[in-house]
């Protein structure tokens, strides 16, 4: 199975700048690069930020990019979109019983769990107890699952990132969940941080990917401001085949030269000694 997971597209009102650059030129050169080298994806999931700054204009742009996709495509909220206005314009979008943009769906006997981690004016992350409920409910009632969500539930060693993290006072119940159900978690990806990072939490590989705008630059030192660049874009490719994940990222916009080489021994021969 293919799933390709881009994150933080950042809509704005068509016509303006985001950091500088145009997201939805960017965010269409990603689905051009994904229909035509992806078209066998099972889904397209997007972790969040949908929107810069959450108006209803970017999510009706947001819809009309995605209306006849033939990949299915799974959104979620994050730190910077409007709940309120992403659910007007995405009227038939799945919710849970307390209006949070929590859904699942089972693909290949795998239990696909997309998280609505966003908090009310704040870009730190929230998964309170009701949206930890409805999550225990999904883990407890299936084999396998994968998760999905914007925010890193855990900390990174980025001062500055880390401080729009899941909040200290919900990481604790986030983690309990890992733990007590991690045995049947195969992974868990998330966005935000605008950059890949890899690593294994409370025994759950997890995976972050980078956005389709502006990239972060890590800096483990600091610790307020967060660093970033209009550095190459990427989407990232999930190959999944039972219990096993691959993960591929791939830098849809690079416009530079590319070299093909063989996987021959001569083929990475110094020049001198191919011709003796």
């Amino acid at each position: 199975m293919k799933i390709i997971h881009i994150s933080d597209i950042h809509l704005t009102v068509p016509g303006e700048e985001m950091g500088g650059l145009d997201p939805h030129a960017r965010f269409d050169r990603a689905l051009r690069h994904i229909l035509a080298d992806h078209a066998d994806a099972a889904r397209i999931v997007i972790t969040g930020d949908l929107a810069h700054w959450g108006e209803p204009a970017a999510y009706e742009a947001l819809r009309d990019a995605l209306d006849g996709l033939p990949i299915p495509v799974r959104l979620m909220i994050g730190n910077h979109d409007n709940r309120a206005n992403f659910r007007a314009v995405f009227a038939d979008h799945p919710t849970d019983e307390n209006g949070f943009v929590n859904h699942a769906e089972t693909i290949g006997g795998t239990r696909f769990l997309y998280l609505d981690s966003t908090g009310e004016r704040t870009h730190a992350g929230h998964f309170c107890a009701a949206r930890r409920n409805w999550l225990a409910t999904e883990l407890a009632g299936c084999d396998r699952a994968r998760l999905f969500l914007h925010h890193n539930p855990m900390l990174l060693g980025l001062p500055a990132e880390d401080r729009i993290a899941i909040v200290p006072e919900d990481r604790p119940g986030f983690a309990a969940l890992l733990a007590e159900y991690g045995a049947k978690i195969d992974y868990l990806h998330f966005g935000h941080v605008h950059a890949p990072i890899h690593g294994c939490y409370q025994g759950v590989q997890f995976a972050s990917v980078p956005s389709t705008g502006n990239q972060s630059i890590p800096d483990l030192a600091e610790p307020r401001y967060l660093k970033s660049a209009a550095l190459n874009p990427a989407y990232c490719v999930v190959l999944i085949e039972g219990g096993s994940t691959i993960i591929h990222q791939v830098p849809f916009d690079w416009d530079g030269p590319v070299t093909l080489s063989g996987t021959g021994w001569d083929d990475w021969a110094k020049p001198h000694e191919a011709a003796e």
